[in-house]
């Protein structure tokens, strides 16, 4: 599995009681989505580990407790990026869409004309930012307060 067939899921902010479990900073919209979760991709010293899940528990907004499977050590996740594949996102209406599912996409000005593809988008707290390539000109645009309209073509 590589991280292509991957989204972030969150990070593993430290080990849980003194079981063999993990408490887990969420980046995810909501956690009732992802409550009966089978396993998660840990990445351990550069290299992505699944790990599979016993049991998930919400405690806040952003912060779950997940117990992994005997056999398999919590501890080595501590610190690690969290990830899932990407059939586990939800299901999005027509008008929304996952930034994932941009790149590539070109961005039409309506009065500059063409802009450039969607290289990248930079996920910051506070701004999402897409990153587009013009020639070897990397061009930022903020997501929030953009007009975006349908009909985009690859």
């Amino acid at each position: 599995m590589t991280k292509e067939e991957l989204f972030y899921f969150g990070y593993v902010a430290g080990k849980h009681g003194l079981g063999n479990a993990v408490k887990v900073k969420a980046d995810v919209d909501d956690l009732n989505h992802y409550k009966n979760i089978q396993a998660i991709v840990a990445e351990v010293n550069k290299t992505l580990v699944p790990f599979p899940v016993s049991e998930v528990r919400i405690i806040s907004k952003s912060d779950l407790i997940i117990s992994i499977a005997e056999g398999f050590e919590a501890s080595a996740m501590l610190g690690a990026s969290l990830y899932l594949p990407l059939q586990q996102l939800p299901k999005l209406n027509n008008k929304q869409f996952y930034y994932h599912e941009v790149v590539g996409y070109s961005v039409i000005d309506e009065y500059k004309g063409d802009i450039g593809k969607i290289a990248t988008v930079l996920e910051f707290p506070h701004q999402q930012i897409f990153s587009i390539m013009k020639n070897r000109t990397e061009i930022l645009i903020p997501i929030i307060g953009t007009s975006m309209k349908h009909g985009y073509q690859e």
